[in-house]
């Protein structure tokens, strides 16, 4: 729900910062005062167009920002486009939104405080807000929506669950069967194609690790004669030495002379005749290592260029078939798996055919049995919505659900000789229909007029989709147009009594409705210095009588004000007659 909301230099309102709460909150005021606009800022937070001429006279931006409670029906969806879009705060259930609107028409949107595009605000707006009256943010005016809200009202969430196995099922087993058909088409060269690419990796019999091994050994050959040439010049100082320089291990041989001589006058020192002694060893090992070295080093051209070859093959089949030895020995067994599923095509194409024939004939079944129970629904969700209507002083009007199949010579056979569409959702293909006044016959949803009869439409459609609507705030305007205040105190009940599902705003003109509101706002604008302001302030106690009683005509007179409070208390009445109903 919207807990906060703050406007600056929007329209007429300079700056505006308002604390929202759970249950029914009233606007009333003056027309012209400004009630509209909030609604209009409030679209705009929620990625609706605006642009500069919506900017206050003399100011360079607009800005508006909202604190929302993030709703826990909708939290996961929510949640999902924060996570996808890298928008989620971790310190905070709340989910803040700002839109900001300059001068010279660029517009930008931030989402917990970080940079996020309009549409971004939009796909996130409808899990939170809905608009009704002038907006064009109405969600049930969205024929998509609609087979959501019977199934939700329906409660059909079992039978939905079973059609849709079945149907994920049948969607693989055809994925599966396109595949195949494909392959069958081009089995025969297919077929040559596969076995080459096997055979010329199985010929080359390729090993894990053998490039490295062979890169290590052509580096070897082709530097034989600068290999030879050092481990000769070290083994001479080693052994040899010169008549200048005696070798290494005769000179170390000395020392190991001394040092033993040296240990047995002062025999504290015979560690270092062990420590000479190992170094010795140590020298003399080196030696025969680098003799078998030497002996090993061989000049072979003939064996450098067969492995030249040798790594050239395997950078070929790299190239061809992965970018490393085992990533074309993997090609291979891959190869060798579409190869078998090619050459079986026919047998595995006949048992998946089986497996689809029966699935079908398993979907059409349970898409059958979620169709009743939708048409069951359907019939309840029109009378229903009727009765509310009734109550809304729109007793003539007529609500219904369209529940139709679409026929497709494609689609799933549900009967003998009849085939229709189908999806992931069903068979049915659903939406609203009204007829607001009599002899006008049904007509869809999306369009009936706007104003005050779209609103009370749609509050009677809201308070009987209450339960199934998952989004939290739901804001009317002009839902008091053309009507009466014995209608205006059935409709205040209806709002409050829809209010304890859902954050519900209503912008109105009528004292009857305004009476039910759990908190109550009252919009003026002024002069102040030749420019014109929006103020909005919460009203309470005496102040809220005053109100009702100017809304009543005729001025804060002792009959109004008395009027007033008959209001308030029919008003709590009429919720006190709610309550034991609902527990």
């Amino acid at each position: 729900m919207l807990t906060e909301l703050r406007i600056e230099n929007f329209a007429i309102i300079k700056s505006l910062e308002l604390t929202f709460s759970p249950g029914l909150v009233t606007f009333t005021g003056e027309t012209g005062a400004g009630k509209s606009i909030i609604l209009d800022a409030i679209e705009a937070l929620l990625g609706g167009r605006v642009d500069s001429t919506a900017i206050r006279s003399g100011a360079e931006r607009a800005i508006i920002q909202g604190v929302f409670r993030i709703p826990e029906r909708a939290r996961a969806a929510i949640e999902e486009v924060l996570e996808r879009e890298d928008l989620k705060d971790d310190e905070t259930d709340d989910l803040s939104l700002e839109r900001e609107v300059r001068r010279e028409g660029r517009s930008s949107a931030r989402v917990n405080g970080r940079s996020a595009s309009l549409s971004i605000l939009r796909e996130l707006g409808q899990y939170l807000v809905d608009i009704h009256g002038q907006s064009e943010h109405l969600s049930l005016l969205n024929v998509r929506a609609h087979l959501g809200l019977l199934d939700r009202f329906a409660n059909d969430d079992d039978l939905l669950e079973t059609y849709q196995k079945v149907y994920r099922r049948l969607q693989s087993v055809r994925q599966e069967l396109v595949s195949l058909r494909e392959a069958e088409a081009d089995a025969e060269r297919r077929i040559d194609l596969l076995s080459y690419q096997i055979h010329e990796i199985e010929t080359a019999r390729l090993q894990p690790g053998e490039e490295e091994s062979l890169r290590q050994e052509r580096n070897r050959l082709a530097n034989a004669e600068n290999l030879a040439t050092l481990a000769r010049s070290a083994l001479i100082l080693l052994d040899e030495g010169s008549p200048e320089s005696p070798a290494a291990t005769d000179l170390l041989g000395q020392v190991v002379r001394n040092l033993a001589s040296l240990s047995r006058i002062d025999g504290e020192k015979a560690a270092l005749t062990s420590q000479a002694e190992t170094l010795l060893e140590s020298l003399s090992e080196v030696s025969r290592e680098l003799r078998d070295y030497l002996e090993s080093i061989e000049y072979n051209p003939r064996r450098l260029e067969e492995i030249e070859e040798r790594l050239d093959l395997i950078q070929r089949l790299k190239r061809k078939y992965g970018g490393s030895v085992q990533s074309v020995l993997e090609f291979a067994v891959e190869a060798q798996s579409q190869l078998e599923a090619v050459r079986h095509a026919g047998e595995r194409i006949a048992e998946l055919e089986k497996s689809e024939a029966e699935l079908l004939a398993e979907l059409a079944g349970a898409a059958l049995t979620l169709s009743e129970r939708r048409k069951k629904a359907a019939e309840e969700l029109g009378k229903a919505v009727e009765a509310e209507l009734d109550d809304l002083n729109m007793a003539e009007a007529r609500f219904s659900v369209d529940l139709r199949y679409r026929p497709d010579p494609h689609g799933l056979p549900i009967r003998e000789g009849e085939q229709v569409e189908f999806d992931a959702t069903g068979i049915d293909r659903v939406e609203f229909l009204v007829a607001p006044n009599p002899g006008e016959g049904l007509k869809p949803l999306v369009r009936i007029a706007s104003g005050g009869e779209t609103s009370r439409l749609m509050l009677a459609l809201k308070n009987v989709l209450a339960r199934a609507d998952a989004i939290p705030t739901l804001i009317f305007d002009e839902i008091d147009q053309g009507i009466g205040g014995r209608v205006g105190l059935v409709i205040g009940e209806k709002l409050w009594q829809l209010s304890r599902e859902h954050q519900v705003m209503v912008v109105t003109h009528l004292p009857q409705l305004a009476a039910f509101g759990d908190r109550h706002f009252r919009v003026t604008k002024e002069i102040l210095e030749g420019r014109t302001l929006t103020q909005v302030e919460p009203l309470g106690g005496k102040e809220r009588e005053v109100e009702l009683a100017q809304m009543l005509g005729g001025g804060a007179s002792e009959a109004n004000l008395r009027a007033a409070g008959e209001l308030l208390e029919a008003a709590r009445q009429r919720i006190a007659a709610i309550r034991p109903a609902e527990g």
